[in-house]
């Protein structure tokens, strides 16, 4: 009867070296000194254990912003949507927001502004930053961060607060279902009445920022310096000078931005699965940078050329000289391209802008325990149909 198990002769075949019939002993490799002794330690994958220490740290961080949070909802109370706690914590994250990223880009917004005034200064942002840290040092390249700091806080916190203000003022006015219809014309009309607001906050600030950066050597050292120099010689009309051509950059602009944003945000909502209040608070200010870089690309085109403006009023308008006529003669001089000078850098730098801007207000109001902005979930039966 034939055995039910493979003989020795198998065995050696199929597994060769492992066959207990056929192993011959081997001596192992003998270790240098310069070897470890690979028995004294386990395996170790460095990827592996630098994940492990990278979500330790996520985790203990986000602990203790947790508990952060909870002090400051506690010492807060409790804010009711579109009371007087509410708006003052909108102003308060559109300060956060607005005043440290415009001061962060300063290096990109000197360059842009030096270019609008005289095209052929630099041939391009490396050329620029070269240029001004061999002539001024590395400071150099933040020649107008003060004012810019300033003035954009105050802008940001005039700008958020006044645009949940009227925002909610508008649509009151319309009711309920005409809310609802006309959502993108209320977004338009609360975001322009704040940036009228939040401009007459920024113009004088603006205006020691642009001289700062386009005269060479800066025409002043700091923001109060700058103010006291343009009060002197042209009385405080002189800070107030640019602030046509600001309301018609900025207004614009702060349309764009918010209007865009609010119909991004509530389109990447309609297509991702779920509703809004299924995800995460982390994932929730993902997608407020996204539709922020993305409604920043928008706002940069449609204001340039009267961003272009600004700069060639406060740099080169003249003494006693009219807006209108100071206008006509600067667009007589660049023509229309001219108009569109530095327009690459300043989408870059909006873009990045705009998305930083609305992922730190919505991680402030998330913070203080307030819904997110945009992206409210439309009807059930009209997500169904899509």
């Amino acid at each position: 009867m034939p055995s039910l198990f493979p003989g020795a002769s198998a065995l050696s075949a199929t597994f060769g070296q492992a066959s207990p019939y056929s192993f011959s002993a081997q001596t192992p490799a003998k270790r240098t000194p310069y070897q470890a002794r690979s028995e004294l330690y386990p395996s170790w994958d460095v990827a592996e254990d630098a994940k492990n220490k990278a979500a330790g740290l996520s985790d203990a961080a986000t602990k203790e912003l947790q508990k952060a949070s909870a002090i400051a909802q506690s010492k807060a109370g409790k804010i009711e949507l579109y009371s007087g706690k509410y708006y003052a914590a909108c102003t308060f994250g559109g300060m956060m927001a607005c005043g440290l990223t415009h001061w962060a880009v300063t290096p990109l917004d000197l360059v842009k502004c030096r270019r609008q005034v005289d095209g052929k200064l630099y041939t391009g942002n490396m050329d620029g930053w070269r240029k001004i840290i061999a002539a001024d040092g590395t400071r150099g390249i933040y020649t107008g961060g003060s004012p810019t700091f300033f003035g954009y806080s105050i802008q940001g916190a005039l700008k958020y607060g006044c645009y949940e203000y009227f925002k909610k003022f508008y649509s009151d006015l319309a009711g309920p279902e005409n809310a609802v219809k006309y959502k993108t014309g209320i977004y338009l009309a609360g975001s322009a009445s704040a940036e009228f607001f939040a401009d007459i906050g920024l113009c004088p600030l603006e205006a020691v920022k642009v001289r700062m950066q386009t005269t060479m050597p800066p025409f002043a050292t700091g923001t109060l310096d700058g103010i006291r120099k343009i009060v002197n010689t042209e009385g405080v009309a002189g800070l107030y000078k640019g602030i046509y051509p600001l309301w018609a950059r900025q207004i614009p602009y702060t349309m764009m931005k918010f209007a865009s944003f609010e119909t991004i945000v509530e389109m990447i909502y309609h297509r991702l699965p779920g509703q809004k209040s299924d995800y995460s608070k982390g994932a929730q200010t993902g997608v407020a940078f996204t539709g922020g870089y993305i409604a920043g690309i928008l706002c940069a085109i449609v204001s340039h050329p009267a961003d272009v403006m600004v700069s060639k009023l406060n740099a080169n308008r003249q003494a006693g000289e009219g807006v209108g006529s100071a206008i006509g003669r600067i667009y007589k001089d660049i023509g229309f391209g001219g108009l569109w000078n530095g327009l690459p850098v300043r989408i870059v730098m909006i873009g990045t802008l705009t998305g930083l801007q609305w992922m730190i207000y919505d991680s402030f109001k998330i913070f203080m325990g307030l819904p997110t902005t945009g992206g409210a979930p439309p009807p059930e039966e009209t997500k169904q149909a899509a």
